[in-house]
């Protein structure tokens, strides 16, 4: 396989890289002296200072220190040499350009420059780097695996969604490199801290404040550009903003966390995607999440700052963290999140957090700690609001509905990982509630808690959602009523409703409710049951299917009242992909998408979208017929494997009644045996 002509020199610093110079006479060992110049290409004035400019003498040993950078000459023949430099494991990571200087004792001297520049890398398998990552199995996935998974749904329907990194593809790298220098205002020299770098990278890649890679869109219209839904990878993104460097729209928080981890991956540092479920936005640095409800049941939308989402994506980095002290039980895995929810240090970026302060309850650590404990810590108050002269009536406190599932892609498997435990200790425990009281005395919060709890234990209320909800079929809610009085019945009110819901917690666009009242006997058990059909919640999907419900009971001639909810997402159908021929490099890889339609009606404008090993550009295949209920859409495609070993095929599939559809195959390809030859 041939080299493409623009290709350039990629290592990591602190590892040595062999170069093979060939001079126009043998080389004299005692009369000859020869340096290696090293210059950042975007640097404005290089300076030695800086860490911008750097000589290298070529020695016949190595440095003392892996903090100084090394030439070494490794073997002589004839009129070439072979020479080891090795770059100091502290360097600036990024473009670096190479002359070389010669000089004969006695006589002139002569220069040659390296045409293209050499990028240098942060460094996970050199024990001295600051982002060293112990166990090759960790590094495989976590910098080497352009493809993964990013988890979805909600808490109780948990949906992987299948992410194609592909940090090594074209332009990535030098668009990595722009945005860490231009968007995150990163410079030079602290581009050689990883620290800074990720903290630059989170802040670059979303846009209100920079222009930065994605903008973000949490509406249901997505005019002008792709829905964030609709996309498998960061390849297109990057891609296209390295041609525009204009935001690509558009994305959520899934969206950001994907780009951002290519980013991070293409620099050398170690990355993963993790997905909180039922995270918490809390605005006002209280650690609580305060919801509204009208005698409607339904949360007033209008008096909520805060919100929990179904669920949030962030990203975590592997790194020592020399600026905290005592430094070595801060390090190990960090939170950054490119998603532009709150500014710190007035843009829009967060982290790195420790995961380890996070438990702790550190809340003032640098950086954005306290806004990451209470994404998983804060607890949910539902308030009753009967007017702006009434007083508010506390409904129900929730202590542990708040970062659930904290999940992330499994080493080396198609597998959740559950990771909550490395963020809080387990939810009742004493180290739980004391972290949360630590926590409160430190935040700079101005709001007391306080907490009313009501006594009536007659009636137990249990709240369900019935059924194993695919698109397409029918749902019901019920709230079931054991009346545990053997003297007295009870009268009660009982409101139930489904709402559409974004991720991100909105309640949007009612899809039923009702209004009943029931006399529930002393010693009895009553259901109340709501019955959705297709054709009433289908008007109103949004684009990831998700609902709320709730319910909210009143019993008469006492002052209590019940209220619960929960959000769900109906479940859609996966994408089945299948090889039609042997994955071998440089030859042409057959292999075919198919997905069943569960709904009742006709699927129109139907499109694959497809991500593959050897696919420079997305392939994108159209239905030219409707898909009739129960009818299946079957694809074909190729392309052309270029590396052997583990690659990943993702689809999406896009229709006008049915979208956010995805499925993915992970398999092994051959080294062409022509190329052996």
């Amino acid at each position: 396989m041939e080299r493409p002509r623009d290709a350039r020199l990629v290592v990591r610093r602190g590892q040595p890289l062999a170069l093979a110079l060939a001079l126009s006479r043998p080389f004299l060992r005692h009369r000859d002296a020869m340096s290696f110049i090293f210059s950042v290409v975007d640097s404005d004035k290089n300076s030695f200072g800086q860490g911008t400019l750097v000589a290298v003498p070529l020695l016949e040993k190595i440095a003392d220190s892996p903090a100084e950078w090394s030439a070494v000459l490794d073997a002589t023949e004839g009129n070439y040499i072979r020479v080891l430099i090795t770059p100091a494991v502290t360097c600036i990571v990024g473009e670096w350009k190479m002359d070389v200087d010669t000089k004969l004792q006695g006589e002139g001297a002569l220069s040659y420059s390296l045409p293209g520049g050499i990028f240098i890398l942060f460094n996970p398998w050199c024990p001295e780097d600051q982002v060293y990552l112990y166990g090759e199995d960790l590094r495989q996935e976590y910098v080497l695996n352009d493809s993964g998974l990013i988890y979805r749904g909600s808490y109780n329907r948990i949906r992987p969604t299948v992410w194609k990194f592909a940090q090594f593809d074209r332009d990535i790298l030098e668009c990595t490199l722009y945005l860490a220098a231009s968007v995150g205002r990163l410079s030079p020299s602290s581009r050689a801290d990883p620290v800074k770098t990720a903290r630059a990278l989170s802040a670059a890649v979303n846009s209100p404040d920079d222009n930065g890679a994605v903008m973000g869109n949490w509406t249901s219209e997505f005019e002008g550009g792709t829905p964030p839904t609709k996309w498998v990878g960061s390849m297109k993104i990057l891609q296209t903003f390295h041609k525009t460097h204009k935001p690509v729209k558009y994305g959520q928080c899934w969206v950001f966390s994907g780009v951002l981890g290519t980013l991070c991956r293409a620099l050398g540092i170690p990355c993963r995607v993790i997905t909180c479920y039922a995270s918490a936005h809390d605005t006002q640095n209280s650690l609580t999440v305060d919801y509204f409800v009208n005698d409607a049941g339904k949360v007033m939308e209008e008096l909520n700052s805060d919100s929990i989402w179904n669920f949030h994506v962030w990203n975590e980095v592997w790194m020592q963290r020399p600026d905290l002290e005592p430094a070595p039980q801060y390090a190990g895995w960090q939170v950054i999140d490119a998603t532009p929810q709150e500014l710190s240090d007035d843009m829009y970026r967060c982290g790195p957090a420790s995961v380890a302060a996070v438990k702790r309850g550190e809340v003032l650590r640098p950086y954005d700690a306290n806004f990451v404990y209470a994404e998983v810590n804060a607890d949910k108050v539902f308030w009753k609001y009967a007017g702006p002269t009434q007083p508010l009536k506390l409904l129900r406190k929730d202590t542990l509905g708040i970062g659930l599932l904290i999940s992330t892609k499994a080493v080396g498997q198609w597998t959740r990982e559950d990771v909550t435990h490395t963020y809080k200790y387990p939810e009742k425990s004493d180290e739980e509630r004391s972290t949360m009281l630590k926590a409160l005395a430190t935040s700079e919060s101005l709001f007391s808690r306080y907490y009313l709890n009501e006594d009536f234990n007659d009636i137990k209320f249990d709240f369900q959602l019935r059924d194993d909800i695919v698109i397409g079929q029918p749902f019901s809610v019920v709230v079931l009523m054991k009346n545990r009085s053997r003297r007295e019945d009870h009268t009660v009110t009982v409101v139930l409703r489904v709402d559409t819901v974004l991720y991100t917690g909105r309640v949007k666009e009612p899809v039923k409710k009702q209004r009943s009242a029931h006399t529930v006997e002393a010693g009895a058990e009553e259901e109340v049951r709501l019955d959705v059909a297709w054709d009433e919640y289908a008007p109103r999907l949004l684009d990831q299917a998700a609902f709320n419900i709730a319910c909210l009971a009143t019993v008469h001639d006492t002052s209590y009242e019940y209220f619960a909810q929960d959000d769900f997402r109906v479940r859609k159908p996966d994408i089945k992909i299948q090889l039609e021929s042997e994955p071998v490099t440089d030859r042409e890889l057959l292999a075919s998408a198919s997905l069943v339609n569960p709904l009742p009606v006709a699927l129109k404008r139907a499109q694959f979208i497809i991500e593959g090993p050897g696919v420079d550009k997305q392939l994108k295949i159209d239905m030219a017929q409707s898909i009739p209920p129960n009818g299946a859409a079957t694809v074909s495609f190729r392309m052309v494997p270029r590396v052997p070993g583990k690659a990943t095929i993702a689809a999406k599939f896009v229709s006008k009644q049915l979208d956010d559809v995805d499925g993915f195959l992970e398999f092994m390809v051959s080294l062409n045996p022509d190329t052996l030859a």
